[in-house]
């Protein structure tokens, strides 16, 4: 529909835009300006910030970079070495000191008896420690022994003896007494003796570790009980 104003000028209202309309246009426009300004400083301003950080973290990496190569090379070696000591260590547990055990037998034979002494020698006196798990088989000591008495109970002592040392930890029990008597002969000194053998089988790595820990025990226990 058409509208005419036949007023004069003076009359006529002024045309105004509504103020709605005007508020609208604002709220749009601090909308999008404060969109801008946000926009800008992500645009600039962070990224800015995050190329200045990722700058000092890339010259701090750079800078420990060589100190990583170092620490991981020595890591390296710690394990190596960590490997051999394992195996030292296993080596050395289920190594036998054949001059330690020689030497308890010594003694032994030394001690010559509690009761009646006894005269014992060897020869032939031979060790292996060869292992054979799935025989049980892991070496041993053998030998040629002689009694210089006519008694063989002096044999059966001497075994008892020995069996009661700390000699015979690491070993089995030995067999039961068993020997041939030489004829007597007044040129030799002792002018007659028993022959018997003496065959003794090693106990596994783990049984001897085992008793070498029960005998450590004992050996703690023994001042307090006294």
């Amino acid at each position: 529909m058409i509208h005419i104003n036949l007023l004069p000028e003076e009359y006529r209202r002024q045309s105004r835009t509504p103020i709605k309309f005007t508020v609208g246009i604002c709220l749009a426009v601090a909308v999008n300006c404060s969109l801008l300004a946000w926009w800008s400083w992500m645009a600039f301003g962070v990224k800015a910030e995050v190329n200045s950080e990722l700058a000092v973290l890339t010259d701090t990496m750079e800078s420990i970079s060589p100190q990583i190569a170092y620490h991981d090379s020595l890591e390296s070696e710690n394990a190596i070495y960590k490997t051999r000591e394992t195996t030292l260590a296993e080596i050395t547990s289920n190594r036998m000191s054949w001059t330690r055990k020689v030497d308890e037998l010594i003694d032994v034979v030394n001690e010559g008896g509690s009761d009646e002494p006894y005269l014992v020698w060897f020869k032939d006196l031979s060790v292996t420690q060869s292992v054979n798990s799935t025989r049980g088989d892991y070496g041993g000591l053998n030998a040629s022994g002689h009694s210089g008495n006519g008694n063989f109970a002096h044999v059966a002592n001497f075994l008892e003896d020995l069996e009661a040392s700390p000699f015979i930890y690491d070993f089995s029990s030995p067999a039961p007494p068993e020997g041939s008597q030489s004829n007597r002969d007044e040129d030799l000194v002792p002018a007659e003796n028993w022959s018997f053998p003496l065959e003794l089988n090693l106990l596994s790595p783990e049984d001897r570790t085992a008793q070498a820990a029960m005998m450590a025990a004992q050996a703690t226990e023994e001042p307090s009980n006294e």
